[in-house]
């Protein structure tokens, strides 16, 4: 049992120091790339110092140079960011990706070469093949401008579309919004009331019309709608056949808005 447990424990303890080690060497990579990149930044801005200080203040070959390798790293530099940024949100753009890292390598094959004529001590070989550097710096400048600005059009385009199609919703939005013609629907409820209503208003003038004036026709239907007699119990013997032609109490029965009938008077 005791020693069950010692292995669990080492066990433990060599997973956790893997766990350190592995943590420890990855951040120890991040921290190295990190200060890699800060440290190419740096030397790449003093190189574009440089360079400019000595486009600008130099003349002859020197000066001619360090234009030439000023001119074709900005405008590398402008296209890699462009395109790297657009293939985030533009996965067709791994194509013209691709195209300028084959440009790339020309560029840094030239900026090579240029920076190796910066320390030739022999001027004329320069200018003899200055006119030639020129030429490639300006075609590979043309062409990653040419894909620097296809894919900023591109963008653009698509920016300009999206636009145009949430313009023509908000249009149909809008005039939806304006047309006071249509009737808004009631809600069920007051259907249902008004149809409540509707029913009750109908039935009203049907049973005024069972009514009339005539006192005697008010008495025929009161007496039509007088209930009928209670059923006799079993207890009572059944009636004789002159019950039945007896009048109806209802029917005899005065009323207080009828006329009395005054004796004769005898003389």
């Amino acid at each position: 049992m005791e020693a069950t447990l010692l292995i669990l424990v080492l066990l433990v303890f060599f997973t956790f120091v893997g766990l350190g080690v592995y943590v420890t060497a990855k951040a120890v990579g991040a921290a190295k790339r990190g200060v890699d990149r800060g440290i190419e930044q740096a030397r790449r801005t003093v190189e574009d110092t440089t360079l400019r200080a000595k486009s600008l203040g130099q003349v002859g070959t020197g000066g001619a140079l360090a234009q030439l390798r000023l001119d074709l790293r900005t405008s590398m530099r402008a296209t890699q960011a462009a395109l790297h940024e657009g293939v985030r949100e533009d996965p067709s753009l791994k194509e013209s990706l691709s195209l300028f890292e084959q440009l790339s390598a020309h560029g840094r094959e030239l900026d090579a070469e240029l920076k190796r004529l910066e320390q030739e001590p022999d001027k004329s070989k320069i200018i003899e093949r200055l006119p030639d550097l020129r030429a490639r710096t300006q075609r590979i400048v043309r062409s990653a401008d040419s894909l620097r600005w296809a894919a900023h059009d591109r963008a653009r385009r698509f920016a300009d579309d999206d636009l145009a199609h949430l313009t023509a919703q908000i249009e149909v939005e809008s005039d939806a919004l304006r047309d006071w013609s249509s009737p808004t629907t009631a809600p069920d409820f007051l259907d249902d009331a008004f149809a409540a209503s509707t029913g009750a208003a109908s039935a009203g003038p049907a049973d005024d019309s069972l009514r009339t004036p005539a006192g005697g026709a008010d008495e025929g239907l009161r007496t039509q709608a007088a209930p009928a007699a209670p059923p006799a119990s079993d207890a009572t013997a059944a009636p004789s056949p002159k019950a039945l032609h007896a009048p109806d109490p209802a029917a005899t029965a005065a009323h207080p808005w009828q006329a009395t009938k005054r004796r004769p008077e005898t003389a």
